[in-house]
């Protein structure tokens, strides 16, 4: 991968992710930090439903090529709960303290 190169990596994997949960892929520290390289949407989101190969999008945010090599760990993958919503729509929100405080609103 080139410097500012996105590319789609097939890992050859597929997995069954019981109903209830999710699949997140998330970026490995020691690729960020050694070549600069993450997830362009991570993380990335598998759906219980999904039964295909699992492909990772990875972006090059380093100033050298970077080669990816079979058995290269580039990412890695977590299984979490879902908590089913059921959406209700309202014409207004309650009140909160944050209200709607954007970003640098918390005062950290």
């Amino acid at each position: 991968m080139e410097p500012g190169e996105r590319t789609k990596v097939p890992t050859g994997i597929a997995v069954a992710i019981p109903v209830g949960f999710a699949g997140l892929v998330v970026p490995r520290s020691g690729w960020a930090a050694k070549q600069g390289v993450g997830i362009t949407n991570g993380p990335g989101l598998i759906d219980a439903g999904y039964r295909g190969e699992i492909a990772v999008l990875l972006v090059n945010h380093g100033l050298e090529p970077v080669k990816i090599a079979r058995g290269d760990r580039i990412a890695q993958l977590m299984v979490i709960p879902v908590v089913e919503q059921e959406l209700i729509e309202v014409d207004e929100l309650p009140d909160s303290l944050r209200a709607e405080g954007g970003f640098g609103s918390t005062g950290r």
